[in-house]
């Protein structure tokens, strides 16, 4: 193959071309001027954020909703080092992410000069892998490291690069992804797909389980082909509640912290489970409303592209290393070819409905309890009712945040994009952004207490100058809402740290900053405020006024225990104490 006479910078931009790449978010920096420099002419659009964080979670959204991986970049330092964050944010929820890292020039490599930092010990922890470029020839050769293993492992790659290594004269071949990296995953082992068939064939109460790895191989419609061949409900992983079609009979909703009763209560009675595109999380099946409904009995069927997770938490029955879609597809096969003329469960139909409707009027009741001003269940469930099918909603993480896990429903695939497991607050704004940017005829909502709004309004800068138009429900209950829960329950009300004390209304910021603002503290107005919000297509900031009293359960009880004290001067905090 005939090599061409380039710059490294030509040859990362001309790579990252190849892999489809049409922008990279970030802040700039003279670090990577000289390839920032080429990016207008090669059609690559850099889109500043306010903070690099927020660059992170952009691409992380966006990686979720187009299957394609995302690219940031920053100053070496400092603003590769604001990422850390996001990045392993990303990685926790297999998110593929190229974060490009310029670093020191290394002829002062060790001297501790300005904005030097050894950004590879860093990020090992938090990423699949760092590729550090060793020479200026490997420019190109590490770049595409960093995509083969982003793709293959499901997660963030930093490519690290010393300032100087953008320049110089190299000759390189700029690859097709296709001749580096393979996407085709595979179904499986035959054997596992045969065992795994004759499982669900002969269940008497099967349950699907379906996560991530089905809405990233766009296998929704495989699963509810299986579901009702089997009559089998399917229930959807912590905070993928786009992993299934919220509208059919048979979905139960997800499982997990403020997740469904009917999800969990069917799935404790279960035989055999049918887990698909999870790793089933230790935190996403703990027990939840005090119900232990992971059932230890079922047999479990497992599919995960990644042989790590497989019985990684839960032991299991069969294990397939495979693609949800295409495994899922061969297990179809061979239901079919053994229960032709199969014909739905009324019975177990009919016990899914009794369910889900009892459900549905709990959870329609809670939200119908009058707050002062605002129940924040009823702005949910309001949101809920009105959002659009084609819409996508990013959710924080805290106690209002959370709780919106019980009434977001969605009829189709990457919809919902969550914190996730890594649970870092500041997550939904920008992420809402990358989710835009990846739909840009979309209507986008991001769900947000005012807490993680502190850490994500700078951004409003951002929807403005791009022309953004993502809604912003900021629930305004002055604290931390999680936290307060934990002191109310654990620390006899005792509230330290978790009060926060916000400008009296967050409208006028939203407009000085560009944007619509509204505020909300009446029930009657909140259906009309959202949709005229969605309507207007404009960057919103669309404030919520909520009853700060109204909290969901702590996120695990597990993880607090009411305090004993020995030394005297704190036995009046001793539980055994409390009036």
């Amino acid at each position: 193959m005939k090599k061409v006479k380039m710059t490294p910078s030509e040859a990362i931009v001309e790579t990252l071309l190849a892999e489809g790449v049409d922008h990279v978010c970030g802040i700039v920096g003279s670090a990577f001027m000289d390839m920032l420099d080429l990016f207008p002419t090669a059609g690559i659009r850099f889109i500043p954020v306010r903070h690099e964080q927020s660059a992170g979670h952009m691409e992380d959204a966006y990686a979720r909703i187009t299957g394609r991986a995302g690219v940031i970049t920053g100053q070496n330092g400092p603003g590769i080092t604001n990422m850390v964050t996001s990045v392993a944010a990303a990685n926790m929820g297999h998110t593929p992410l190229i974060v490009i890292s310029p670093s020191a020039g290394t002829p002062t490599i060790g001297w501790d000069g300005f904005q030097e930092c050894d950004q590879v010990s860093v990020f090992k922890a938090i990423t699949k892998a760092t590729v550090r470029v060793p020479h200026p020839k490997r420019a190109a050769d590490c770049l595409r490291t960093a995509f083969r293993i982003a793709y293959a492992e499901r997660g963030a790659v930093l490519y690290d690069i010393p300032r100087d290594y953008f320049y110089g004269e190299i000759e390189e071949t700029i690859l097709k992804p296709s001749q580096y990296r393979v996407d085709a995953r595979g179904c499986g082992s035959m054997a596992s797909l045969d065992q795994a068939a004759a499982l669900l064939a002969k269940a008497k109460n099967p349950v699907i389980v379906s996560g991530r790895g089905v809405v990233d191989a766009d296998a929704l419609d495989i699963i509810r082909d299986i579901a009702e061949h089997l009559t089998a409900p399917v229930a959807v992983t912590y905070l993928h509640n786009d992993a299934f079609y919220g509208n059919n009979p048979l979905s139960v909703g997800p499982i997990g912290y403020m997740g469904s009763k009917a999800a969990m209560k069917i799935l404790s009675k279960a035989d055999v489970v049918l887990a698909v595109g999870t790793r089933l999380s230790v935190f996403g099946t703990l027990p939840q409303y005090d119900i232990n409904y992971f059932p230890d009995k079922a047999k479990i069927i497992q599919i995960d592209i990644n042989p790590k997770h497989i019985a990684r938490t839960h032991p299991i029955e069969v294990g397939i290393i495979g693609d949800a879609r295409e495994a899922t597809v061969e297990i179809l096969k061979r239901l079919k070819a053994v229960g032709k003329g199969r014909k739905a469960d009324a019975r177990r139909l009919a016990a899914v409905k009794k369910e889900k409707d009892a459900w549905e009027k709990e959870i329609v009741s809670a939200a119908m309890v009058k707050g002062n001003p605002v129940n924040p269940r009823r702005v949910l469930l309001e949101i809920s009712r009105a959002l659009p099918d084609d819409a996508i909603v990013a959710t924080d993480i805290g106690n209002v945040s959370s709780t919106a896990n019980t009434y977001l429903k969605f009829n189709g695939g990457r919809r919902h994009i969550a914190a996730l497991t890594f649970g870092n607050t500041g997550f939904a704004y920008p992420a809402a952004l990358g989710a835009q940017l990846a739909r840009p005829k979309s209507p986008v909502i991001a769900i947000i207490g005012d807490g993680a709004w502190g850490m994500s309004l700078h951004e409003v800068s951002t929807a403005v100058e791009h022309n953004l138009p993502v809604v912003a429900c900021v629930f305004r209950n002055m604290w931390w809402g999680a936290e307060a829960k934990n002191q109310i329950d654990f620390y006899n009300n005792r509230f330290c740290g978790v009060d926060i004390p916000n400008p009296e209304s967050f409208v006028p910021v939203a407009k000085a900053m560009g944007a619509e603002g509204i505020r909300v503290d009446r029930v009657d107005d909140i259906r009309d405020a959202f949709e005229m919000c969605i309507k207007s297509r404009k960057p919103t900031v669309l404030e919520f006024v909520v009853d700060g009293t109204q909290l969901a359960p702590p996120f695990r009880k597990d993880a607090l225990a009411l305090p004993t004290r020995f030394l005297k001067k704190y036995d009046h905090l001793d539980y055994r104490n409390w009036d």
